[in-house]
Parts: structure tokens; C-alpha cells; sequence
């Protein structure tokens, strides 16, 4: 007995499984000896054709309490074979054609039996013969799932599915045959055979579109086994082409696709240089190829010679079963330990994401919501977890939520997300893919909207596969022609893969100073974009290419928007004077480096550009590993409201960060909040995971189309009119006079002027500005502001 207490489910099922054992040698062979005999004569009279379920279903249920594998406890899995053994009596006697109690014993032994006669019989007068063994059929259905301790639900799909499968392949089959193999497919069987896990040209979603299950990761190829039944046939392939591309005739993709090189084809990733391929100037445009793959990712790129990256070249993860009976297990100890301190709580539900379990509880009557969040020491020590995070209440519940590492994390990679419904339904090119919440559905967040972000953490959480993960999306579901890159990486190493992208603006940028000089770009950028969409009477970046769709403004000549045009260029150009927009994303992987080189300028530059450039497009991904007040000051705070924290130290680094507690309860590698500007509460996530090869293969895909078409002067080392070398001492006459010019004519002592006028970068300008200064035609600098002119224009026709 005392063994029966420990292990119960596991002792019936060894009880069950003798006792099967026992029944199916009495019955099937006739070997148990005199008790087996009676036990077999006992069977046959009360159950009759259902005696031969009993052994089996006995031994299978003795496997799955054996196993652990029961779903509903002893009493109910036990049930279903007496459940079983009752329809299946009943269903004999109907076969027997109802024969009745009373009916000789020989009789009954070749129907139902007794039991038999009477569930039988009674059915059989009141609904009828054909009801009653429908009746019976349908419980017969969830007690076999009992037995074997599979899901009803999971169970009913699985035959659907197969049943499915061998009709279509039966049918597929005879229309082949039917056409000799000589026409082609029908489009819709073909799309739903070769375009697995993608949705159609009208929105819907496909045959084998998977549905996400909570704590799982999509995999929309897994149920595109049968797929080959089709056969390789070159007919089919080209069939697939001819629906998705623009044109009439589209060459197949085949193995030799220009997207599935080997990337050790790739350019040299510290020069970005790629002498095979063809400039994007270049009058031949590359064929557009491999847009069934696109339509994976629910993204359909705006006509041009550009071609999205494959969806295969993101690995998915692989599905992961969860233990019920572990989770209900760990909410019932959450329940006791509350309960030994006096708490009395209610287990009302438990959500189970692929880091944390989050356990819903409701209080007892009287009980205050403090004396939980007072036990968050205790709740991690009952619950054998380092430290758990308490949601009091949930948003919008009167529960609490206890968020509980998993003992079996789940592995969260971008490929995932980028394939979920979630990604097939974002349309902006700035929607990226951040993870998976609580509850296991993918989060997409679109930059645009938050309209910055500040990224940090402590060493080692996460924040460089974040990054990663954020420009890869980017690179999965836009062309250059939508978004452009800056990318800053004063550690060298994180992103220095990136080199020679088609995106980038300029080479990724290592040097701390030229750093500082990029961003001081993008303030220029943001100025000239506000200035041209004031010209055109336009409030932002979105109205102002949508009016360019629309052709409002076909005309004139064009400023293309990399740098502003020395005097005569308009005149000069032959190209339309107004073109779309892109949207410029920045992204500094370490914050820290560039404060303790420039600080006043990089906070200078951050804060004007958080403060003015959403409306024309130009966003901030700001990352740091230092989360403290002199590196994340209270004026970047102030403009940069979406931050995304990762695991921290301390409490006072998450109210540096998220001017909240809860960093500091994460658990790593991945595991986030993410605190937008639009709320308050910070929503925990687990982000994704890609791995350089992922990396290193979407780069291969874009540079194969172009090289890097950089833009001069962003780093302040533009061979232009004025520019001059690190070792210039500023003597150049003809430049200062133009600076001189410039500044007492407009009154305005402001260094980004004189970088937009003369086409300079910033160092080169602010060194002007120290010259003007020391010569006594501007004052010392007052921050942020524009300097004081101190010579009038008058004085300066004088001195002409």
C-alpha cells in the first residue's frame, strides 16, 4: 500500500497490464488453467463478442499509466476500458439482432451477452438499429483514444489529414492518367501541393498553413511530406513560375538558381568588394526568380529588378512536446507553498511560452494582492527556479501571474517568426520579428511606429543576436529601395558581416568619431527631407511616396536624397526631380564607446533626430551592455521612449532602462521585456536566435544581385568641393571665405549649415566654425545652440 501511495498511476498500470496479460491467455489461447476458464466463461456470458476487447485494452492502458502517458488520471483512463467494453457488447448484440436477457446463454455468448442485451436492446428501441451503432461507434472512438493516451482532438485530425492524403493521391493520380501526362496541372492543385506553409495570391491561407500551437514553433514545411507525389517534372516547376511572376515565360528554379550558391562566393567581408557582380545601374536587370519562396514570408516586394531572399535560408526550429502532467504538477506546488504562508490562492490557469510559464492565480476572499509580491523569495524557493517575476494583477484580469522559468526551454529562432502568421500578415518594411511572448505567439514590432528604439542588457543576454535578428528581418522582407542601413559597431566584430550589403548607406562604420560624424549626417538628411516635403506641401515620408505612386509630382529635376546638389546639378540632371523616399534605419551595437568619445555631439545628434525624424523616415536602434546614467541619460530617455531590456544585474540598471523593476528577474539568453511608448506594462518576450550561417547566406543573396552603392560624405570624407585631409590646418582661403559668407549673410552660426552648404562632413565643418571663431566673426559654442554672429553683413562688405 505504501508503494500504491507513492506511485499510483504507475502501480494500476502494472496492475492493469498483469491483469490484460492474464485475460488474453485465458481467452485468446486457453492456457490459464481452471481460473482462466471461468474468468474466460464469466467474459463471454456478460459481454459476448465485446470480451475480446478487455485484454487489449487493458494492456494498452497499463502501457500509458506505466509510461505516464495518461491524460486524465487512473479512474478515468481505467473507465475507457469498461467504456469500450460496454459499446462494443452493445454493438455485438445489434449484430446479433437483438436476441434479449432472457435468451439462452449459448446465445448470448455469440452476441452481446448480458450486458449487451441491455445497452444493445434499449438503444435499439428507442432510436433505432442504425442510430444506436452510430451511437455506440462514437464512444467507442474517445475510449480507444483513452486507452492509448492520445488526444481525441489530435486523433480526429490525424485521420482527417491521412484521409485527406490518400483521396488527393488517389485523385491526383487518375487525373495524371486521365491526361496521359501530357497537359499540366490545374493552378490551384499545383499551388496547394508545391507552395507549402504559404498563402495564396488572394490572402487566404493555404492547405497545409500550420496552426500555432501554444509553446510551439511554426513549421510550415513538416506537413509538406507528400509534396514529391507530384513528381519533379520540369513542366510543374516552370507551371509554379508562370503563376507568381509578372512575365509570360519564367525559367524554372532549379539547383544551379543563382540563390542557392555556395556562399564561399561571397565578397571579402572587411572590403565589401564584389568585382563578379552587376552594379544596380546596370541596363540588363536581373530575372526575377524565387518569388514562391518570398510569398513564405507574406511579402510581396514593389515591382523592380530587386528579389526578396528565400525563406529557406532561416532554419526553423523543431516542434517540442510539453508535459502536461509537469505543469500541472509545478502549478499545484505553487499553490501548497502560497498555502503553507497563509495565502490562500486559486490555480485558475497557466500559460506556457517557449522561456517561462506564467501560473494565473486568483486570490481568497480577504486576501491582499501585497502579501504575494512579499513572497517572490519563498515562490522561487518552492518552485526550485533562481527567481521568478510576478505580474500583480495581469492587465485587464483579476489574477495574479507568476512567470516560472521552464525546466526544457524552447528555441525561438528568426526563421520561425518570419514564417508565423503574425509576419505573413505585416506589410510595413520596417515590421521585424522580436520573439515569441508568453503565450507563444510570434511578436512582429514595426520601427516605424515606436519610432525608436533603446536596446541594452547586461554582457552575454542577447542583444547582439537581437540586433542581428532585427537587420535580418529587414533584409528578408525589403529591398534598397525601401530601406537603407547605417550601421555603427565600435566593438569591430559584431557587424562587420554586413559589409557590401546594397542597403548600406556606407560601409559599416568602426571609428567611434566617424561615428559621430554619421549621425551628425542624418541630421542633415532629416533636414533636407523636412525641407522638401514643406516645398511640396507634404506632413510626412508615407504621404509624400504615396503622392509619388499616385505621379502627382513627375517634373523637374530630382534630388535623389543621399546628399544635396552643388549649385547647377539641378540644372544638369535629366532625371524626374522628385523620387520615393527610403527609410533610413541606424543602428549603433554599442552606445557606450561613442559617449566616451563625442559625447556632447553623438547626444546632440541622437536627441535631434528622436526628437524630429520619425515624420521623414529616419529611425534609431540604440544598443548598449552599459546601462547607467551617464551612457543612457535622461535626455535620450526623454526622446527615445520604446526600450527593450534584456537581463541586468541590478534593480537600479532596469529603472535605468525601463524606469521599472523586472530586468533583473530575466533569466537570460534571449529572455526580454519590451516596453513600447504606447504602454506602460512591459510585455515579456523570448527573442530569436540566428546564427551567422543564416546571416552570412542572406547577405550572399543580396550581394549577388549588386555591390554596395555607398553614398560619400555620411562618415565626413567626401572628395567634394571644400573637402581637406586629417592634417589640413585650415588654410584653405578660398572654403573659409565661403564659410565667412555664408554665416554673416544668414546670421546663423550653425556647423550643420555649413556641412549642407559646402558639402563637407562635420569634422571638416566644425573645424570651420573654430576658425571663424578664433578670426572673431562667431562666439564660443553654447551647447546645442547656433553660435552668436558677431560680424554684421556690412562689416563684411567693408573688409571686401
Amino acid at each position: 500500500m505504501a508503494f500504491l501511495a507513492r506511485q499510483p498511476e504507475e502501480a494500476w498500470g502494472w496492475i492493469a497490464l498483469l491483469a490484460g496479460v492474464v485475460l488474453a491467455l485465458a481467452t485468446y489461447g486457453d492456457v490459464a488453467g481452471p481460473l482462466g476458464n471461468a474468468l474466460r466463461r464469466f467474459e463471454a456470458y456478460a459481454l459476448g463478442f465485446g470480451e475480446d476487447t478487455v485484454p487489449v485494452s487493458l494492456v494498452a492502458v497499463g502501457a500509458v499509466l506505466v509510461l505516464g502517458r495518461a491524460r486524465r488520471g487512473v479512474l478515468s483512463t481505467l473507465g475507457a476500458v469498461v467504456t469500450l467494453a460496454v459499446a462494443t457488447a452493445g454493438i455485438g448484440d445489434l449484430a446479433g439482432h437483438n436476441p434479449g436477457i432472457h435468451a439462452p446463454t449459448a446465445v448470448l455468448e455469440g452476441a452481446g451477452g448480458i450486458v449487451g442485451a441491455a445497452v444493445g436492446g434499449a438503444l435499439h428501441h428507442l432510436v433505432g438499429g442504425p442510430v444506436s451503432v452510430l451511437l455506440l461507434l462514437a464512444a467507442c472512438f474517445p475510449a480507444v483514444c483513452a486507452c492509448i493516451g492520445l488526444p481525441v482532438k489530435a486523433a480526429a485530425v490525424g485521420i482527417g489529414r491521412g484521409t485527406w492524403a490518400v483521396g488527393r493521391a488517389i485523385g491526383s493520380g487518375l487525373s495524371v492518367r486521365i491526361a496521359g501526362l501530357s497537359e499540366p496541372l490545374d493552378e490551384p492543385e499545383t499551388r496547394r501541393e508545391i507552395g507549402l506553409g504559404r498563402r495564396r495570391s488572394d490572402g487566404t491561407p493555404g492547405a497545409f498553413d500550420e496552426v500555432l500551437t501554444v509553446g510551439d514553433a511554426d513549421d510550415p514545411g513538416r506537413d509538406g511530406e507528400s509534396a514529391p507525389a507530384l513528381g519533379a517534372d520540369e513542366r510543374v516547376e516552370r507551371l509554379i513560375f508562370d503563376q507568381y511572376a509578372e512575365r509570360a515565360a519564367e525559367p524554372a528554379l532549379d539547383e544551379a538558381s543563382p540563390l542557392d550558391d555556395d556562399p564561399s562566393d561571397e565578397l571579402d567581408l572587411a572590403t565589401g568588394e564584389n568585382p563578379v557582380v552587376d552594379p544596380v545601374g546596370d541596363p540588363v536587370a536581373p530575372p526575377v526568380v524565387g518569388k514562391a519562396e518570398q510569398l513564405g514570408l507574406g511579402v510581396i516586394p514593389p515591382p523592380s529588378h530587386w528579389r526578396l531572399p528565400q525563406a529557406k535560408l532561416l532554419a526553423q526550429s523543431k516542434k517540442q512536446a510539453l508535459d502536461e502532467r509537469e505543469i500541472e504538477a509545478r502549478g499545484k506546488s505553487l499553490e501548497a507553498s502560497l498555502r503553507s504562508h497563509g495565502v490562500e490562492t486559486h490555480l485558475v490557469g497557466a500559460t506556457i511560452g517557449p522561456t517561462v510559464t506564467r501560473f494565473e492565480l486568483e486570490l481568497g476572499e480577504g486576501v491582499k494582492v501585497a502579501r504575494v509580491t512579499s513572497l517572490q523569495k519563498d515562490i522561487a524557493y518552492a518552485m526550485a527556479s533562481p527567481d521568478v517575476r510576478i505580474l500583480a494583477p495581469i492587465p485587464g484580469r483579476s489574477a495574479i501571474g507568476v512567470e516560472v522559468p521552464n525546466v526544457n526551454r524552447q528555441l525561438v529562432t528568426i526563421g520561425d517568426v518570419l514564417a508565423s502568421d503574425e509576419a505573413r500578415r505585416a506589410r510595413h518594411p520596417l515590421e521585424v520579428g522580436l520573439g515569441r511572448d508568453i503565450a507563444g505567439r510570434a511578436v512582429m514590432a514595426n520601427l516605424a511606429e515606436m519610432p525608436h528604439l533603446l536596446i541594452a542588457g547586461a554582457t552575454g543576454a542577447g542583444k547582439s543576436s537581437c540586433i542581428n535578428s532585427i537587420i535580418t528581418s529587414i533584409l528578408m522582407r525589403a529591398t534598397p529601395e525601401e530601406v537603407r542601413l547605417i550601421l555603427v559597431d565600435p566593438k569591430r566584430v559584431e557587424l562587420g558581416q554586413y559589409n557590401g550589403l546594397p542597403h548600406l548607406l556606407t560601409a559599416v562604420v568602426v571609428n567611434p568619431k566617424k561615428a559621430a560624424n554619421a549621425l551628425s549626417w542624418a541630421v542633415a538628411e532629416m533636414e533636407r527631407r523636412y525641407d522638401l516635403l514643406a516645398e511640396l506641401g507634404m506632413r510626412d515620408i508615407t504621404g509624400y511616396n504615396s503622392a509619388i505612386d499616385r505621379g502627382e509630382f513627375a517634373d523637374g529635376p530630382f534630388d535623389q536624397g543621399a546628399a544635396p546638389p552643388a549649385e547647377g546639378a539641378e540644372a544638369e540632371s535629366a532625371e524626374p526631380r522628385f523620387a520615393k523616399l527610403p527609410f533610413i534605419l541606424i543602428v549603433v551595437d554599442e552606445l557606450n564607446d561613442l559617449m566616451m568619445v563625442a559625447a556632447r555631439d553623438v547626444e546632440e545628434s541622437i536627441c535631434r533626430i528622436a526628437q524630429m525624424a520619425r515624420a521623414v523616415g529616419i529611425h534609431l536602434v540604440i544598443a548598449t551592455q552599459r546601462p547607467s546614467v551617464d551612457v543612457i541619460t535622461g535626455v535620450i530617455k526623454a526622446n527615445v521612449p520604446s526600450r527593450l531590456a534584456f537581463s541586468v544585474s541590478s534593480l537600479a540598471d532596469s529603472r535605468v532602462i525601463l524606469d521599472q523593476p523586472g530586468a533583473e528577474r530575466l533569466v537570460g539568453r534571449g529572455d526580454l521585456l519590451l516596453l513600447t511608448a504606447s504602454s506602460s506594462i512591459a510585455r515579456r518576450i523570448q527573442g530569436p536566435w540566428v546564427s551567422e550561417e543564416e546571416v552570412r547566406a542572406v547577405v550572399g543573396a543580396w550581394r549577388r544581385q549588386s555591390s554596395a552603392q555607398y553614398v560619400e560624405g555620411v562618415v565626413g570624407e567626401d572628395a567634394g568641393p571644400g573637402s581637406a585631409t586629417a592634417g589640413d590646418d585650415g588654410d584653405d582661403d578660398e572654403l573659409l571665405r565661403a564659410a565667412t559668407e555664408l554665416v554673416v549673410r544668414s546670421q546663423l552660426g550653425s556647423t550643420s549649415m555649413l556641412q549642407r552648404k559646402l558639402r563637407v562632413g562635420f569634422a571638416r565643418a566644425g573645424r570651420l566654425m573654430d576658425l571663424l571663431e578664433r578670426r572673431g566673426i562667431v562666439g564660443p559654442s553654447e551647447g546645442s545652440k547656433a553660435r552668436t554672429v558677431l560680424m554684421t553683413p556690412d562689416e563684411l562688405d567693408q573688409l571686401s
